[in-house]
This record gives structure tokens, C-alpha cells and sequence, in this order.
């Protein structure tokens, strides 16, 4: 059974995604998402980051190569799981 996390978005609603991968790649660690009640969905790749309380943030990448980099080595992931 995958892990089970609920995000808030910009409007205050709440969504519960299923936790499909954590990853490190270079310096950065990220997390592979699918809402939970749309597993068909595209998956969502976001930067996991830590406040000033250390508490975990997942961040949105902005940085188009950046998104290119994680991508790539989640589906590489994937490969590699399922060979």
C-alpha cells in the first residue's frame, strides 16, 4: 500500500494524493504524486524542502529544466522497478 498525504492548494482545498516514489537527484530530494482518487491522472513531481522548524514542504518546480531532471529520473525509477 502506497503512503497517503493530503495537500492543501492555492484556493484552501484539501486533496489527498498517493506518495508513488521519493527520490534524490543532485543536492534536491523529491516526491512523485497521483491524487488518490484519480490514479489515472498525470503524476505530480514536486521539490520536498524543509522550513525553518524543519517541518516538510512540497514545492512545485519552476525551473523547466529542473522539472525535465526529476522527471526523467522518476521514470527511470520506474524502469528499474519494473524490469
Amino acid at each position: 500500500m502506497k503512503d497517503r498525504i493530503v495537500l492543501i492548494d492555492e484556493l484552501g482545498k484539501e486533496q489527498e494524493f498517493l506518495v508513488l516514489a521519493t527520490f534524490g537527484l543532485d543536492n534536491d530530494d523529491y516526491a512523485a504524486l497521483v491524487p488518490a482518487d484519480d490514479i489515472d491522472s498525470p503524476t505530480y513531481i514536486l521539490r520536498i524542502e524543509r522550513d525553518e522548524n524543519g517541518d516538510i514542504l512540497l514545492r512545485g518546480i519552476d525551473d523547466e529544466e529542473e522539472l525535465q531532471e526529476a522527471i526523467a529520473a522518476y521514470e527511470e525509477i520506474q524502469k528499474e522497478n519494473y524490469q
